[in-house]
C-alpha cells in the first residue's frame, strides 16, 4: 500500500482545514486507515483513525469534536476535517493504513509522506 497525504498549509487560529491521503493498491476496504501527528522535537502521536468500513471512527481527546475522519472506498481516500484549528495543532501530518489499526504509530503498517499543518496566532 503506498500513501500520498495532501492538503496542509498555513491557516489562522480558528479556521480549518481537509487534509486528503490517496492510497494505491488493493483491498484498501481492508485496512484500518488513520492519521497520526508530529511536532518538532516531539513523538509521533495518534490524532484520529477510522475502520475499513468507515464505521467506528476513534480520536484523541485534543481533537475531538473539531476533527473529522471520513473515508470513501470508492476513490481509495481518507480525508481529515480539521475545524477550530489551534496554534498547538500545528504538526506534520500523516496518514497510516494497518489491518488492525490502533492509537499507537509504531503498530501501523504502512505511512504516507507527511503534509505539514500550521496554525498561526
Amino acid at each position: 500500500v503506498q500513501l500520498q497525504a495532501s492538503g496542509g498549509g498555513l491557516v489562522q487560529t480558528g479556521g480549518s482545514l481537509r487534509l486528503s491521503c490517496a492510497a494505491s493498491g488493493r483491498d484498501f476496504s481492508n485496512y484500518f486507515m488513520g492519521w497520526f501527528r508530529q511536532a518538532p522535537g516531539k513523538g509521533r502521536d495518534f490524532v484520529a483513525a477510522i475502520s475499513g468500513s468507515g464505521t467506528m471512527p476513534l480520536y484523541a481527546d485534543s481533537v475531538k469534536g473539531r476533527f473529522t475522519i471520513s473515508r470513501d472506498n470508492a476513490k481509495n481516500t481518507v480525508y481529515l476535517q480539521m475545524n477550530s484549528l489551534k496554534p498547538e495543532d500545528t504538526a506534520v501530518y500523516y496518514c497510516a493504513a494497518d489491518a488492525t489499526g490502533g492509537t499507537i504509530a509504531t503498530m501501523w503498517m504502512y505511512w504516507g509522506q507527511g503534509t505539514q499543518v500550521t496554525v498561526s496566532s
